[in-house]
């Protein structure tokens, strides 16, 4: 297939951008994609390809952006029930304590997840899936998480497979054993941060040896803030799963500044996340690795706090930035690359062009996945997005509404009107 005559097609080719790099989009005018076996196997201009490719079935991109498909690389995606009563708590000037103390917060989650079962786990999950997908996101982080016992984090990892194998969209499967203290160890910050270690991590590594031989372990994330890990109990737990093989991410910063960063820079995690209260310390650390700094702008907009990801400090420091929805149900439920793009823009200062290069390839490069997707280049895989509008900056400019017309998934076209159904 030859899409063509896209009125700005964005390539964004070269790899992850660093610092000022940032928003380099690669724009071909009038340009068009040759895609094959799922593969993209050409880009450039239209009066060239056509000239070329004259045989070829044709689907017309006239009046578009087309663009890479948005990698969402940070989300909590999977979880039963909800959190609106909290809210509304929130909203009516209850503080975080008096929602905990009235059965609130991410145990919450926990106790509606251990209880609900296989299926009920996808079939709440499914639906979140395909409005990512609807609204141009290809690939997907998943964490797991809202188990804090082997048991219910095993099944999550199961329905995450599950989930993988009938969905279009591509997952990062990451294990969160240690998002919380669970509520048995409640008293025992330590002795849960010892059990995620000596059994939940070794127990993990043979479940997915034998379940998904074929793919990569997943990744190993903890939260690191004084609400749950330590800085301590996060190098423990980091390292032991460095020592079974796992690739390495960090929740750190979000209230809090424990040295996360440094530490994730450290250890070679492909990435830092949240990243709100960090040091300068730290983001000069960052800008001296190759960990990705990920920004989750709709946390403290889902929260309604002031602070977000220095994303300027960042960029002044040589790092690499990457956009995520941090999709959960108690502080960002939102499924939207498209509005962490607009919020990105007006409460990080970045422009549309580096908001998108870092929801594309630098957030690509958050789960190791830079070499395969995340731009439009000879050799990667066809996931493309056509925007019903003629110039890219309406992503950031607008919100609120969905501005992707068709999305591409490993050479398929999807029009949106029917991507919300599983069997489209």
């Amino acid at each position: 297939m030859l899409v063509h005559s896209a009125t700005q097609l964005l390539t964004l080719k070269g790899g992850p951008q660093r610092g000022h790099d940032l928003g380099t989009l690669g724009i071909i005018q009038n340009g068009a994609v040759l895609i094959r076996d799922e593969k993209i196997v050409a880009a450039g201009s239209t009066d060239e390809l056509r000239a070329s490719y004259k045989d070829e079935p044709m689907l017309d991109a006239s009046g578009c952006v087309v663009m890479p498909g948005f990698v969402d690389p940070h989300t909590h995606l999977i979880w039963a029930g909800d959190r609106a009563n909290e809210f509304e708590m929130k909203m009516a000037g209850k503080s975080y304590l008096d929602i905990l103390a009235a059965g609130g917060g991410i145990i919450s989650t926990v106790r509606q997840t251990r209880a609900a079962s296989f299926e009920s786990l996808i079939a709440q999950t499914r639906p979140r899936l395909l409005r990512m997908f609807a609204h141009g996101t290809t690939t997907v982080e998943a964490k797991t998480g809202y188990g804090l016992q082997t048991a219910t984090e095993l099944r999550l990892l199961k329905a995450l497979l599950a989930l993988e194998d009938e969905s279009r969209i591509d997952l990062a499967i990451t294990f969160l054993g240690a998002h919380a203290i669970a509520p048995e160890y409640q008293d025992d910050p330590q002795g849960y941060t010892d059990h995620v270690c000596d059994s939940m991590l070794p127990t993990v590594h043979d479940w997915w040896q034998t379940h998904a031989p074929n793919l990569s372990l997943p990744f190993v994330d903890i939260f690191c803030e004084d609400r749950a890990f330590n800085l301590d109990q996060s190098r423990q737990i980091l390292t032991k799963a460095r020592e079974l093989g796992f690739p390495l991410k960090i929740h750190s910063d979000e209230f809090d500044n424990l040295g996360g960063a440094s530490l994730a820079v450290e250890l070679g995690a492909a990435s830092a996340d949240h990243l709100v209260k960090t040091s300068d310390a730290d983001i000069k650390a960052l800008g001296a690795s190759d960990t990705v700094a990920v920004a989750l702008p709709c946390t403290p907009f889902g929260l309604a706090e002031k602070d977000y990801t220095p994303a300027r400090k960042l960029i002044e420091a040589n790092a690499i930035l990457a956009l995520a929805t941090d999709c959960n149900p108690g502080t960002a439920w939102n499924e939207s690359m498209q509005f962490v793009i607009a919020l990105a823009c007006r409460a990080m200062g970045l422009t549309p062009a580096q908001a998108i290069a870092a929801s594309t390839i630098n957030s690509a490069h958050a789960i190791r996945r830079a070499d395969i997707i995340g731009s439009i280049e000879e050799g990667k895989q066809a996931d493309l997005l056509i925007l019903g509008v003629p110039d890219y900056r309406h992503l950031g400019y607008r919100f609120g509404t969905n501005l992707v017309r068709q999305v591409v998934k490993r050479g398929r076209v999807y029009s949106v009107d029917v991507c919300y159904y599983r069997t489209a």
